[in-house]
C-alpha cells in the first residue's frame, strides 16, 4: 500500500510513527466496541473505537513532534462530536463508518492544524472524521453494519486528545493531551 504523504513514506507503522485521536467516553466506546465484536469477532477488541485525527509519522525527532502536538492542543477548545448513522468508502476501500454530524469541522481544523508541524499523514484517503465500525470484512457482514448501525446516534464532548506512539511495535498511548491546556480528561 503506497504512502500518500509529502515524503511518499510508507503508512506500515514503524519507531517514527504516530497517531493522534479522540476516544470515546467509556460507556459509548463499550457499546460500539459491542457491535463492532458482532460484525468482525474478537479481533474488533484490539483497536478501541476512535477518530483518528493524525495516522503518520514524524518528520523530525519524535519529541518535537510530541511538542507540537501538545502546542495544538493546548490552543484547541473542547467541542462537541454528534456521530449520526452510517457511511461507507465502498468501493473504493470496504469500511463501514459512523458519520461525524457535528464535530468534523474541529476535527478537520486539529488535523490540519497538527500538520502544519512535524508529522506527515500516510493515508492513502483524504481526511475524512468518521469512526470505523467495520472494515475489511465478508460482505454479509459489511451490510449488517450498515443496517444496523444506520439509525445509531450519539453525542460527547471531546476534551482531549491522544497521542500514541509505535515505538515498542505497537500502538501504546504517551499522553492525553487536554484540550485548551486544562487537565487531562
Amino acid at each position: 500500500m503506497p504512502g500518500i504523504g509529502q515524503s511518499g513514506a510508507s503508512p506500515v507503522p514503524h519507531a517514527d510513527s504516530l497517531g493522534v485521536i479522540i476516544s470515546l467516553p467509556a460507556a459509548l466506546a463499550a457499546e460500539i466496541s459491542a457491535r463492532r465484536a458482532v460484525y468482525q469477532g474478537p479481533d474488533a477488541a484490539v483497536v478501541p473505537p476512535h477518530i483518528t485525527l493524525v495516522s503518520g509519522r514524524t518528520t523530525d525527532t519524535w519529541e518535537k513532534a510530541a511538542e507540537h502536538v501538545r502546542s495544538v492542543a493546548a490552543t484547541a477548545a473542547p467541542f462537541v462530536i454528534s456521530l449520526r448513522g452510517t457511511g461507507t468508502f465502498e468501493p473504493v476501500s470496504p469500511v463501514v463508518y459512523l458519520n461525524v454530524a457535528r464535530g468534523g469541522a474541529e476535527c478537520t481544523e486539529l488535523h490540519e492544524q497538527l500538520l502544519a508541524g512535524p508529522l506527515e499523514h500516510l493515508l492513502e484517503f483524504d481526511f475524512l472524521p468518521h469512526l470505523t465500525v467495520a472494515h475489511d470484512l465478508d460482505e454479509p457482514a459489511m451490510t449488517l453494519a450498515k443496517s444496523e448501525m444506520a439509525t445509531f446516534n450519539a453525542d460527547f464532548e471531546v476534551g482531549s486528545i491522544g497521542l500514541f506512539d509505535h515505538l515498542g511495535g505497537g500502538w501504546e498511548l504517551r499522553e492525553e493531551l487536554s484540550l485548551g491546556g486544562g487537565k487531562p480528561a
